[in-house]
């Protein structure tokens, strides 16, 4: 009763539309969108499994580091011998890349061989294989009259699953389509070939890289179309690779730039993750293959089953009674009877139904018109099926992708090879509609590799050696910034000389200027006090309370406009008198005549804690009439003028003095300070029978010790106080004796300074100019094609357009490249990742040098203090402040280390000045005032 139910239902089952009827029967692989996000959200996760150390082991997808670290940018040059095995042919080629004139097709020439692999070859012993290989190689050199003498850079193509230790090297993970061959897998392929090449003999080639076909797809693809960073092979078999962030890829060192990964995405589901999409023809194609049990993905949607997967469903059709009356011939039983060329010729446009029946009755079948719509939409529904799981695939690495570089959106280039999407008709324009519903948000390519993987392998080889020679240049470019031991030592002995020079006498270049502050606080400050601080483009107003060995700060910055800046000296005083007032009318104490000490960081020469004549303007200043003039007394007169306020401006400080005062309130032995910011500067306390030019003040001295002239005076000097020296060391250098340290890009900088030939090491040291010294860097390695494709913008030639603040972005580790570039972009300088990964290697040499610089500079001083004290060990503190110290990445940590190495027998402690100098001029003011009282 059974047998005839099911009659009549397979008879009612004839009568419908055949479409209709094949649908039913393949419900399973008609896969919805919902199906095919989910296969993509697996896949996802299978990237991120076969990227990280700790899960590879049990990943099915291997994700495979390539170590072609760069697509084409168009500029490579070369002439290239090119091999290339990946399939039931092998090819020899010579290819040139932009060597002739008139090269058309992208700048590439190619002369291809096509050498025939013996059937017993692909299961035979491995050094048969590669010597048919050499001797192929050989013949092709001799054909094309290419010298032996010369040696001839090989790329090597080769399609089957390899591990990449580095470009020249594959380690066959396991064979595929249907190569069998014996004594390679675990090994390298390259030297295999290597050997087999020596045994040849007559042949002088260097293999330069090996690659995988999807790989040399996307190069290629690449040249002719920079956005292209995905490569895809849809062909005999099927793969993915794309430009991964080196970060996320743990089995390579390093986390600069991107490097290519092969995803073998043909393994995906050999774990079972595929299992619930899996159809009993798909496990039957798997049990009748050569490698049971893996390559579950390629075996869904190649070109190598697709054929029999439509032959499996047929078949199984056929013997229940839906097709052909349930006629079977011995041909439909045969495997392999319908290939994947048939699959595409049924699903013509035009001809497919005639094609069918043609293909049918050769099978030594009889079909009736509804048998060929039938057979036909089975073939479309198993070549529909795999675009839609080669979109869903595709549609997850386009997503890592957006979400590596933190896109809403992503525009980008897919080339793509293979006989499945260049043949079929239908095929290509399935997958793209399929990835762009799965991708609303992204503006996806698809580019057809014309000239195939050979090309592409040549060219990996091209970008390799542009890359070798750029990176060689660049180094030799940074290497001049690089301060070995004996520089160092050079720097600190040189520094040591100037200090010791510009103790005695005047005129020197580290100019060695007495602060009259010779007390640290105590910790017994109490009261209110002003501070005023000019040390930049701003100008701050503070109030300062002490007590009880605490303090609270009050404060409002003001800007100095360039044209105050550069004006006259008494329209900057009149601006700096205005800003003091409104900042007493905002604190209600216009009224009160506070005690003020006065922040003034740039060179002056002091006879006395109150009053300092302006050496010279450094940091940008130029105003006039200053330069010779007590700075105290034109402040004090420019308040006057405006006759709103009265202050009593007890001490004239130096920024780097007031860190060091600021740091010592906190930690007693803090007997040094330092600025590395916008300018660079150091002081400390010096024994002041040291400071001998002193003496040649004709013995008048006033001091915080004393309030008159003669033999007290003259008693301080010889006794053993100390006395906060402000260096004014960014003058060293000033007399050339930085000449064998300074390079050409620091000697640009300084000839379009507004000081030329002056502060010599601060141009080298401070933020002022290390955006600038970079600028250069950038704009030489442009001009010399190493950087933004030789591009030299207007943006590029801006002086100062390069921001030292760049530098500290740039060079934090937290930084990922994609942001390195948004940070050019916003300077309009469009660049590759790799250009990303040259600007950031130039922040860091000058940025490195600089802190190496201060460094063996305060090795210097604290020895010299160590020396001075009779100690063999010295422990002290230094206090710092400046937004290069703090806000850089490195800095601070190589300065430490480099005044490690440079002094040893000194205990360095560095202090970072949290209210900076301005608390340090009130404590100097409380200081002197307490002095004053006693």
């Amino acid at each position: 009763m059974l047998a005839v139910h099911l009659v009549s239902f397979f008879f009612s089952k004839l009568q419908e539309d055949p479409t209709k009827k094949v649908d039913r029967f393949l419900h399973a692989m008609r896969l919805q969108d919902e199906q095919l996000v989910d296969v993509s959200n697996r896949f996802l996760a299978e990237m991120k499994k076969g990227l990280s150390a700790e899960s590879l082991a049990a990943a099915a997808v291997k994700m495979l580091p390539t170590h072609v670290r760069s697509t084409p940018d168009g500029s490579e040059k070369g002439q290239f011998v090119a091999l290339d095995l990946g399939g039931s042919k092998f090819k020899v080629l010579r290819v040139k890349v932009r060597e002739d004139e008139g090269i058309k097709k992208g700048g590439v020439e190619m002369e291809e061989k096509t050498y025939p692999i013996p059937e017993e070859l692909h299961e035979g012993r491995a050094v048969e294989l590669f010597d048919h290989v050499s001797e192929s190689l050989k013949d092709f050199l001799h054909e094309k009259n290419m010298s032996p003498e010369k040696k001839h850079p090989l790329a090597f193509t080769f399609s089957f699953p390899c591990e990449h230790p580095s470009l020249d090297q594959g380690l066959l993970l396991s064979w595929c389509k249907n190569y069998k061959v014996r004594g390679l897998q675990g090994k390298d392929v390259v030297q295999s070939l290597r050997q087999a090449i020596d045994r040849t003999g007559d042949m002088d080639v260097d293999v330069l890289a090996v690659v995988n076909d999807t790989v040399a797809t996307m190069m290629t693809c690449g040249f002719d179309d920079q956005c292209c960073e995905v490569g895809l092979i849809i062909g005999t078999g099927t793969n993915a690779c794309y430009m991964e962030e080196l970060r996320h890829i743990d089995l390579v060192q390093g986390d600069e730039g991107r490097m290519c990964v092969n995803t073998e995405w043909g393994a995906f589901g050999d774990d079972g993750a595929l299992d619930d999409f899996i159809t009993d023809f798909d496990r039957d194609v798997d049990a009748a293959s050569l490698n049971p049990g893996k390559q579950t993905f390629e075996k869904m949607v190649s070109g190598m089953y697709l054929g029999e997967l439509v032959r499996l469903v047929v078949l199984k059709m056929a013997k229940l009674g839906l097709l052909f009356d349930g006629h079977v011939s011995d041909a439909l039983r045969t495997k392999g009877k319908i290939t994947t060329a048939d699959v595409a010729a049924m699903e013509e446009y035009i001809n497919g139904l005639i094609n069918t029946k043609e293909i049918l009755t050769r099978l030594q079948l009889t079909p009736s018109p509804d048998d060929c719509v039938a057979v036909q939409q089975i073939s479309t529904i198993v070549s529909f099926r795999s675009s839609n799981l080669v979109a869903a695939g595709l549609a997850a690495i386009l997503t890592r992708i957006k979400q590596n570089r933190n896109l809403r959106g992503l525009r980008i280039t897919v080339g793509v090879d293979g006989t499945v999407y260049k043949t079929h008709p239908q095929y290509p324009k399935r997958l793209h509609k399929v990835v762009r519903r799965l991708l609303p948000d992204c503006q996806v390519r698809f580019l057809l590799s014309e000239s195939g993987s050979s090309k592409g392998a040549a060219l990996v080889a091209a970008v390799a050696q542009r890359l070798t020679s750029q990176r060689r240049k660049v180094g030799e470019a940074l290497s001049l910034f690089t301060l070995n031991q004996e520089k160092l030592q050079l720097v600190k002995s040189r520094m040591r000389e100037g200090l010791e020079a510009g103790l005695k006498s005047k005129g020197c270049t580290i100019k060695m200027l007495p602060s009259f502050v010779y007390h640290t606080p105590n910790g017994t400050e109490r009261g209110k006090y002003l501070a005023l601080d000019l040390g930049g483009t701003n100008f701050r107003a503070m109030l300062v309370r002490f007590k009880r060995q605490k303090s609270r700060l009050y404060h409002k910055i003001y800007t100095i406009p360039l044209e105050i800046m550069q004006g006259t000296g008494e329209e900057l005083f009149d601006h700096l008198a205005q800003c003091v007032c409104d900042f007493l009318d905002y604190m209600g104490l216009k009224k009160v005549r506070l005690p003020a000490g006065f922040t003034f960081s740039f060179p002056c020469q002091q006879s006395g804690i109150d009053t300092g004549t302006l050496v010279s303007w450094t940091k940008g200043f130029k105003a006039t009439d200053c330069e010779g003039e007590d700075v105290v007394n034109m402040l004090r007169e420019a308040i006057k003028r405006r006759n709103e306020f009265d202050l009593d401006i007890v001490a004239l400080v130096n920024d780097t003095v007031g860190t060091m005062m600021s740091c010592a309130y906190e930690d007693p032995k803090c007997e040094v300070g330092m600025i590395a910011g916008t300018g660079s500067n150091l002081c400390y306390m010096e024994e002041l029978k040291n400071i001998e030019k002193l003496e040649q003040s004709n013995g008048i001295l006033k001091t915080n010790e004393q309030t008159s002239e003669g033999e007290e005076g003259e008693a301080a000097v010889k006794s053993d106080l100390k006395m906060c020296v402000n260096t004014e060391w960014g003058g060293l250098g000033d007399d050339r004796c930085l000449e064998d340290i300074i390079t050409p890009y620091d000697a640009e900088v300084d000839m379009h300074s507004v000081n030329p030939g002056k502060q010599r090491f601060e141009k080298l040291t401070s933020g002022m100019y290390l955006g600038e010294i970079v600028r250069q860097v950038l704009l030489d390695l442009t001009r010399r094609g190493l950087l933004f494709k030789g591009h030299v913008t207007e943006t590029l030639k801006t002086p100062g357009i390069f921001e030292t603040k760049y530098l500290s972005q740039i060079e934090s580790d937290r930084l990922a490249l994609l942001q390195v570039r948004s940070i050019l972009q916003q300077l309009g300088l469009h660049g590759t990742c790799d250009d990303s990964i040259i600007v950031k290697e130039v922040c860091g040499a000058v940025s490195r040098r600089a802190a190496q610089m201060c460094g063996a500079g305060m090795a210097a001083v604290v020895d010299k203090i160590r020396e001075d004290r009779g100690l063999e060990r010295l422990s002290i503190a230094v206090g710092v402040d400046g937004a290069l110290y703090k806000l850089h990445p490195h800095f601070s940590q190589v300065l430490k280390e480099t005044v490690g190495v440079m002094a040893p027998h000194c205990n360095v402690t560095f202090l970072p000045s949290e209210e900076g100098s301005g608390k340090g001029a009130a404590l100097i003011a409380a200081v002197v005032r307490q002095k004053q009282e006693m």
